[in-house]
């Protein structure tokens, strides 16, 4: 059974010991089959964002640096100098098979605070609505130890729920989870599946299993929690062999971590529960009706802003009574808004560039309240 066949949008994470053998090199045959199977997926019309962890371990063998022990210093300046290779590696072979690639660099606050996770995600599906694949890692010749991931596992979650992935695949040296670490207990069981991660589920993660990763089972599991709370199954396969995404098409071992909810569902969630109001949009008796039908709210609809907001904060929809009916992310900041409401579609480009987004709520950004909303899935 092809384990990807229900996902069109997917995040694979790939470790450092894939990549990078013991001696610092670069596993070039490796990378050229991984490769040809994600070039498969793009023409099976799959889109594909990597999150590849390795420059470190390639800077420690171009600097000639220590394989075990690395001060922060030591670290960073192995990152400098093993992102541009690492970059290189992928360009070349995803290269022959005439797909571009992007490089990102991501530190925490950019997938943790608001403005820089919307311009993170933007430049991510801009990439990949060109065709190309987004190659993203930590931003380790910069981050401190107080200002890091720590691993590309949770990074990888981070990214896939940022963009709203279908299915997060870690590709690792073990093909699941056991219900207990494999080479320390014989008679450890392999999961095909985890409906929900339990405690019980929680305890069965070991630690790390490689001298050049920094993640573990562990953090696989925490990756899990991240990504299914979002509404993104994840997948924990053997990637050490030849071609381990085309093993997963073909029905190789695997563990499946079920979302909790839809992706909508966990969407309206986060909007509704998680986000502190930072202002408010008051709107006509036409704008109302037409977003209990599952519209966006434009800018003519509007009569009133109120607060002080930026893009990406959450703000509430009031009807000409002054009642709460919707909540969403705000499409333009506060200064912006007041600055077209009231106006037509035209006129809004007139005033903010051909490149500024209409809405000033996008439906896929936006829960009603106290109203059934049509079934359109939000983005």
């Amino acid at each position: 059974m092809n384990a990807l066949v229900p996902y069109r949008r997917l995040t694979i994470k790939i470790g450092s010991a894939l990549l990078v053998d013991k001696t610092g090199r670069l596993r070039a045959q490796w990378l050229a089959n991984l490769a040809s199977d994600l070039a498969a997926l793009k023409t099976d019309g799959c889109e594909v964002v990597i999150v590849s962890s390795g420059a470190i371990a390639l800077g420690r063998g171009l600097l000639g640096l220590s394989a075990v022990a690395l001060t922060l210093e030591q670290s960073q300046a192995a990152a400098s100098a093993g992102q541009i290779a690492l970059s290189q590696a992928w360009a070349e072979a995803l290269g022959r098979h005439d797909i571009v690639t992007g490089q990102i660099l991501i530190t925490p606050n950019i997938t943790e605070e608001r403005r820089y996770y919307l311009n993170a995600r933007t430049t991510i599906a801009t990439l990949l609505g060109l065709g190309a694949v987004p190659i993203i890692n930590e931003n380790d010749s910069v981050a401190t130890a107080e200002i890091r991931y720590g691993d590309n596992d949770r990074l990888s979650a981070r990214v896939a729920t940022m963009i709203e992935a279908d299915c997060l695949v870690l590709l690792s040296d073990i093909d699941g989870l056991y219900t207990a670490p494999p080479a320390k207990d014989p008679d450890a069981r392999h999961l095909p599946e985890v409906r929900v991660i339990t405690p019980a589920i929680e305890a069965m993660a070991g630690g790390a299993a490689s001298h050049l990763s920094r993640g573990g089972m562990t953090t696989k599991v925490e990756a899990g929690k991240i990504a299914t709370q979002a509404g993104t199954a994840m997948i924990i396969a053997k990637g050490t062999e030849d071609h381990p995404l085309k093993a997963l098409t073909e029905g190789g071992r695997h563990t499946l971590f079920y979302p909790a909810e839809s992706r909508a569902q966990a969407r309206k969630r986060w909007i509704m529960g998680s986000l502190a109001l930072a202002g408010t949009l008051s709107v006509d008796a036409g704008a109302a009706r037409a977003l209990l039908t599952g519209k966006s709210l434009l800018p003519i609809g509007v009569t009133r802003v109120t607060g002080e907001f930026e893009r990406g904060d959450a703000i509430a929809v009031l009807n000409p009574d002054g009642i709460e009916i919707a909540r969403g992310l705000a499409g333009l900041d506060s200064d912006e808004a007041r600055l077209v409401m009231g106006k037509r579609s035209d006129a809004v480009q007139e005033l903010l560039g051909t490149s500024n987004r209409a809405a000033l709520i996008h439906r896929d950004n936006m829960v009603l309240v106290g109203a059934k909303e049509e079934s359109h899935e939000l983005g």
